[in-house]
């Protein structure tokens, strides 16, 4: 790197995604398993969520079945149908929308209060701390399309 490069604030990482002194690599390395551990339970919050619209979505399409059902002149299997699945719960006692609230409340929130807890006390609450250490040994320093940081322009 060139000495130019080596002033130039877009070659360095962002002080916010440094790691803070005296951390060691296995600091490092635990909080951002934690945090690994974290994007998969939001990977998995987002497949719920696609799951609670699906059966939002298979419901109205329920009550369209039963009314065509009705309008074939199958009025009692249409009311048997309707009364047994329609609105039906997915879990007893629970909707969908219940489902995400408990899930919401009981393991999202408190995973992500963890998360934010031991980052405050590992790393001074600075974020991405390891995937900024692994962007810094694997760019190419000094080239175009590798720099740490954007410029304040961007």
């Amino acid at each position: 790197m060139s000495d130019v490069a080596a002033h130039d604030p877009r070659e360095h990482p962002a002080p916010e995604h440094t790691r803070p002194d005296g951390t060691t690599d296995a600091e490092v390395a635990a909080v951002g398993k934690l945090s690994e551990a974290l994007e998969t339970v939001e990977r998995a919050r987002g497949h719920l969520f696609g799951f609670h619209q699906l059966i939002g979505h298979a419901d109205r399409q329920l009550g369209e079945a039963v009314d065509a059902l009705r309008d074939a002149g199958h009025r009692d299997l249409a009311a048997a149908v309707e009364a047994d699945l329609l609105g039906r719960n997915v879990l007893p006692g629970r909707w969908t929308f219940q489902v995400v609230e408990e899930f919401d409340d009981d393991y999202w929130e408190p995973f992500r209060t963890w998360d934010r807890a031991v980052r405050d006390a590992v790393l001074g609450g600075r974020r991405h701390v390891y995937e900024s250490e692994m962007k810094e040994a694997r760019r190419t320093h000094g080239r175009p399309g590798h720099e740490s940081r954007p410029t304040e322009e961007s």
